[in-house]
């Protein structure tokens, strides 16, 4: 019987070990952290072998193939001496991808995937189709496919999660923007992210379709240096199109097939120029689906923001508090205050992944009256903002952080928690962190 290793247990790495053990394989799971007691429960109930509070190197190394979670990097002591050891190491995705037929949209970018993700899935369920969500998001793909049947599949896709994809394929593969992030995992070289980010186009056919943002310079940079088979749809607020979507006059038109759509975009749900990209993607995709424009328009229309991005909580006193915890570098942020038309307290920070923070100069400038910190070491954050704004900061906590806003917000401001960091300084994960904002937004 072949051996599986799974590095991490958390959603990914437990529904890997669960299809494994499904499927057939001797299955062994290591955590370097405490599991939590559901992911305990889950591989109990599928009787796999599993540790946690370190790893035992010689029966990982045993394996035949190691499924490693995404966040875990490739530099990790026992991940180097796999690959030196040229033992197969692969991601869920790669994994669960083997034994699913389900037709697959695939959805990556810096900044929009969550949302864009979200959006197509709500209207292709909306239309009743047998849909699942996963990835990124959600449950994790690989128990999906070891427990239920879908007929698509919707799955946000991170850069971590393509490093370690071979002969996966999409089906429909949607790459939103890129800017720089995560470059502390790419050795600081922008080229090895773009180059990540590009992996959902590896192995698409001339009759799959990948559609892509015409607008972004990287990507476009990047587009004639990479063979892509697959049939290209650009999505642009620049120009027209004949075949794919743009924006003019107010409205938004999509092309593709013998029914072009149009609506105005003051009637999608989501407002702000990055959402209008999001909405075109999905909109597009609609037409690949066949989807009547009746559904689209639907879908488009009624869809509510995810948690943790632009989420409106509260107001309190005459100020608004906004969740924006999932922008965890320096575009999400450009973006979130690109939609302000109020004047705005900045809570910033968290773990550094080797942020530029120049491209929000002009913005802070022109809309935010203060900034509070909520990181370990906010030494960045002051060298770039300390001449820009009236006040800065320092905070170590949600609550702390909440409070201080509050003082420095005035009526009509919006304080926006939009972070431009990682989360894992002071908080289990960026949901853990908009659920603390929130909470204390919920106790002023």
């Amino acid at each position: 019987m072949a051996k599986i290793a799974v590095l991490g247990g958390g959603e990914s790495g437990v529904g890997a070990a669960v299809l494994a053990k499904v499927k057939g394989f001797d299955v062994f799971l290591s955590d370097i952290s405490t599991l939590s007691a559901d992911n305990k429960k889950t591989l109990k109930k599928y009787n796999i072998q599993y540790e946690e509070g370190g790893h035992t190197w010689e029966k990982v190394l045993d394996a035949s193939e190691i499924i490693k979670s995404p966040g875990i990097p490739e530099t990790a002591p026992l991940v180097a001496k796999a690959i030196e050891m040229d033992i197969p190491i692969i991601s869920e995705i790669e994994f669960a991808g083997r034994y699913d037929t389900a037709k697959k949209i695939c959805i990556t970018g810096s900044n929009g995937k969550t949302t864009t993700t979200s959006l197509i899935y709500y209207m292709l369920k909306n239309v009743g189709l047998n849909v699942g969500l996963g990835g990124n998001i959600g449950r994790s793909y690989a128990y999906q496919v070891a427990t239920e049947h879908f007929d698509i599949y919707v799955l946000e896709l991170s850069s971590f999660q393509l490093d370690n994809m071979y002969d996966f394929k999409a089906d429909i593969a949607i790459l939103l923007n890129i800017t720089p992030d995560h470059l502390d995992r790419y050795g600081y070289d922008l080229q090895n992210y773009v180059n990540a980010k590009f992996r959902i186009t590896q192995n698409m056919a001339a009759e799959d379709c990948f559609i892509f943002c015409s607008d972004d310079d990287v990507t476009v940079k990047n587009l004639n240096q990479i063979v892509i088979k697959a049939q290209m749809l650009p999505i642009t607020q620049e120009h027209t199109v004949e075949k794919g979507a743009y924006t003019l006059g107010g409205r938004m038109h999509v092309n593709y097939g013998n029914d072009p759509y149009e609506m105005a975009v003051s009637d999608l749900s989501l407002q702000g120029k990055h959402n209008v990209y999001n909405s075109m993607a999905a909109a597009l995709t609609g037409k690949l689906m066949n989807i009547t424009n009746d559904g689209i328009r639907n879908a488009l229309t009624s869809f509510a923001p995810v948690e943790h991005r632009m989420e409106k909580v509260l107001s309190v006193g005459g100020v608004l508090y906004v969740n924006d915890s999932k922008a965890t570098n320096v575009n999400s942020t450009w973006y979130a205050l690109e939609c302000m038309t109020t004047s705005v307290v900045l809570i910033l920070g968290g773990k550094d992944k080797g942020n530029d923070y120049e491209p929000l100069f002009d913005l802070v400038r022109a809309k935010v009256r203060a900034i509070v910190c909520m990181g370990v070491d906010n030494t960045k954050i002051h060298a770039a903002f300390d001449d820009k704004v009236d006040a800065i900061v320092d905070t170590l906590s949600a609550e702390e952080a909440v409070r201080a806003a509050s003082r420095l917000a005035v009526e009509g401001d919006t304080v926006l928690l939009s972070p431009c960091c990682a989360s894992f300084d002071l908080f289990k994960s960026y949901e853990d962190r908009g659920r603390q904002f929130k909470e204390a937004v919920r106790n002023l």
